[in-house]
């Protein structure tokens, strides 16, 4: 009755450690990170990485929940790494579990051939010979997930080539060959090849912008560049990569630009002189500058040239020879050399790699932070950085020189412990999160980090006695030193501990591109890509488009031009008014004159509000087109005011009523006979409210008071005796005045004392002419 009981606790038991490991490979990222080494790490580095691990995390060691779980998870890292199949799958798919689908999904290859044809039958009476070696494409086949992680990856300065093919593609089944020959140049050059299937991984196909199979794509810096050459030759595919390389990875240094390019440390970068006996830079060298682009400022030197025999001389350099001259912030002498027939790439780059940083670099990005003070959660294998907190001025320059110094003569590897220093203007939030402790702003200080992860730092400030003025002394210099050399070596101990954390952010990329660098940047990827992508018919079909609308502005602008000409035809005749001066005459107030008729009477005259009187000017169908301008002109002064209407009448039409409120006006029942052509000019100030009116008249001004007055100007306008001249006075039945009222006036001039006679009506010192009513309008 046991046996089963035991069984069954043993097939759980096996259930739950099987679903816990395999819980624990879908937790698994990252195994190297895990682990803390390289993707290029060797099976011995892994497992001495593995035995150190073990040792610190081991249940019986560490006493908590969560040193069994990164114990698991270290010891699964190592299985992963240490297999080498296993190994090879996460690095080129990014698998981690070997039961996966993707695994499960494999197609079956082995029998492709059973369908080629023989070569010793010749069925159709010549030969038909295909290479069926599709199987290349299969071993370097990856998926999308691959290719959006290491291939388009934004860090990576990696020059891809991808083929894009299908299983049942026969043009694909006859480059396999060609393919397979440039794969075997190129890459020993560091040129990355990898295939896609284009049916299983179709929006990797449709993202770089293939539209056929097979297609060759080249990927720099996650952009995509089409080779649509039909010949798949050897040549040509250099010629495309050489095309497409950025240009500004490689300077062509002579005599003349030799110390400003070395001299330039300011970027950060260390320098690198490659001498050809060649015109055209080897493709090796432009992918090695390519890839260590921001660590290295390459130049190139022509032997064959005779403007760079200077340089020759200088360094002593063998014209028949390659020759790679590296230097670190001295101009003068060079700090690794390679000179061969033909270097190699990999003895090229690990030479490269190992003298990409100057002696104090910059922390200028988070890039290179990263990479000279790497993360390190291990305490026995922590790494130092000592920094030097320092300002962007040339009275800071001799503290880096002095740093720089203490780092050249330091004993310390490189492995755990370097030297740097940062611009305390470009990283202000670095700068504010390790502000604690001894941090002085006013001072050189230097901090002492070991960074725990990403975000998480430990630090230790040095003690450096005070600086008069910033100059730094020989015997400040070599206690400074003293005091870097006792921190470092107290830090490094594993039962040593910092006096302060924090947990920064990124740092700020000082050598990052500015708004209008990216946009020109862009806008030449557009152009070459366009350049790439238009074919003839497209070009064609683009110009047709662009002749159109050219056609159709040339046309809308000849259209417009005869518009134009006819405006200006208009304007000059007064048909048309400009419309700036239709906007200026729209922002001035309208002055409008209305005509006294009957249906109009009550609005102008009886119903006027308090305050408000009508100013009209009495004419007839004679001279009205002559006395309206000038009365216009006359009241233009007050159009502003909301208290006046102005208006005119015609005397044919009004004259009843004209002669009614001269009539009230005298106080007389005595129906007036009255004269119209003497009535011609005459101008009224009617209020209606208070029932008077002020007349002005051209023959007679306000030079008689009261009733006098208008007896005058009455007499005057009864004068029925016909003058050929409109508002002619002769002398009448009143003798009152001067004989200068005989005087005769043209109708130019009758208006001529309105001006004068409107500043007296508006003083007030005109005289009021009271009615006990308005009559009615009436034309008879």
């Amino acid at each position: 009755m046991t046996i089963p009981v035991i069984n069954n606790h043993f097939k759980i038991t096996v259930l739950v450690l099987f679903a816990t490991s395999h819980i624990f490979v879908h937790a698994i990222n990252d195994p190297y990170t895990i682990l803390g080494v390289k993707n290029i790490a060797t099976t011995q580095e892994i497992r001495r990485a593995y035995k150190q691990l073990a040792k610190e995390w081991h249940p019986d060691k560490i006493h908590n929940d969560g040193a069994s779980e990164n114990f698991i998870t270290i010891k699964l890292a190592y299985e992963l790494l240490s297999d080498t199949d296993r190994r090879l799958l996460f690095d080129r798919h990014g698998i981690t579990d070997e039961d996966s689908h993707y695994l499960q999904k494999k197609y079956d290859y082995s029998g492709y051939n059973r369908f080629s044809i023989d070569r010793d039958e010749d069925t159709f009476g010549k030969r038909f010979v295909i290479d069926q070696n599709i199987v290349l494409y299969h071993k370097l086949s990856v998926t999308s997930n691959y290719f959006e992680k290491n291939i388009l990856s934004s860090g990576a300065k990696k020059v891809h080539l991808v083929m894009f093919y299908n299983d049942w593609c026969f043009k694909c089944t006859r480059i396999v060959s060609a393919f397979k020959k440039i794969i075997d140049e190129l890459e020993p050059l560091g040129i990355n090849f990898a295939t896609v299937n284009a049916v299983h991984e179709e929006s990797t196909f449709r993202k770089t912008g293939a539209v056929q199979v097979p297609q060759l794509v080249l990927i720099l810096e996650g952009r995509f560049f089409l080779y649509r050459e039909h010949t798949f030759t050897l040549k040509k595919i250099v010629d495309f990569i050489r095309k497409k390389l950025p240009l500004n990875i490689f300077q062509h240094i002579e005599n003349d630009n030799l110390n400003d390019f070395l001299g330039g440390w300011m970027d950060n970068r260390v320098r690198a002189l490659a001498f050809e006996p060649r015109n055209l830079i080897r493709l090796r060298y432009l992918l090695t500058a390519f890839e260590f682009h921001d660590r290295i400022a390459f130049g190139f030197v022509n032997m064959n040239n005779g403007r760079s025999n200077n340089i020759i001389d200088l360094f002593k350099v063998n014209t028949s020879l390659d020759t790679v001259l590296i230097f670190n912030e001295d101009s003068k002498s060079y700090t690794a050399s390679v000179c061969m027939a033909e270097i190699p790439t990999q003895t090229l780059i690990d030479v490269v790699s190992a003298n990409q940083f100057l002696v104090l670099p910059r922390l200028s990005s988070q890039a290179i932070f990263e990479s000279v003070c790497p993360t390190e959660w291990s305490r026995p294998r922590k790494r130092l950085c000592v920094i030097l907190i320092t300002e962007n001025n040339r009275r800071h320059d001799v503290a880096r020189v002095a740093l720089r110094d203490i780092a050249l003569k330091s004993n310390y590897s490189l492995e755990r412990v370097r030297f740097a220093y940062m611009f305390k203007e470009t990283q202000p939030d670095f700068i504010k999160a390790i502000s604690k402790g001894s941090y002085k702003k006013s001072l050189l200080q230097i901090v002492i980090i070991w960074r725990r992860d990403d975000k998480h730092i430990m630090y230790e400030w040095v003690s450096v006695a005070k600086q008069n003025d910033n100059i730094l002394t020989e015997s400040l210099i070599n206690s400074t030193k003293s005091e870097i050399s006792y921190t470092v070596k107290k830090l490094l101990k594993s039962s040593e501990t910092f006096s302060y954390e924090a947990f920064v952010q990124n740092l700020v990329n000082e050598h990052s591109q500015g708004i209008l660098a990216k946009w020109i940047s862009r806008l030449l990827y557009l152009v070459d890509y366009l350049s790439d992508n238009i074919e003839d018919e497209h070009l064609l079909a683009a110009v047709s488009v662009l002749g159109t609308i050219a056609f159709m502005f040339v046309v809308g602008y000849i259209l417009m031009y005869f518009v134009r000409a006819e405006e200006q035809n208009l304007k000059s005749q007064g048909h048309l008014i400009n419309n700036q001066d239709q906007q200026h005459n729209n922002l001035i107030p309208e002055l409008k004159l209305y005509e006294l008729r009957a249906e109009k009477y009550n609005g102008m005259v009886r119903l006027l509000k308090p305050g408000c009187r009508t100013i009209l000017l009495i004419t007839d169908f004679q001279s009205r087109n002559k006395l309206i301008p000038y009365f216009h002109k006359a009241v233009w002064p007050y159009r502003k005011s909301k208290t006046l209407l102005f208006g005119h009448m015609a005397i044919e039409k009004g004259l009843p009523w004209f002669a009614k409120i001269l009539r009230l006006s005298l106080c007389s029942n005595r129906k007036l006979q009255v004269n119209p052509r003497n009535c011609v000019g005459t101008v009224l100030a009617l209020n209606g409210h208070r029932k008077y009116f002020c007349m002005y008249h051209a023959k007679h001004p306000e030079s008689v008071q009261g009733t006098k007055r208008i007896l005058k100007i009455t007499k005057i306008l009864l004068n029925t005796k016909e003058d050929p001249e409109v508002g002619t006075f002769l002398e009448g039945g009143y003798s009152e005045e001067s004989d200068t009222d005989s005087n005769i006036l043209l109708e130019d001039n009758l208006l001529n004392g309105l001006d004068y006679w409107l500043e007296k009506l508006f003083d007030g010192r005109t005289q009021k002419y009271y009615i006990n009513y308005w009559p009615d309008f009436t034309t008879k």
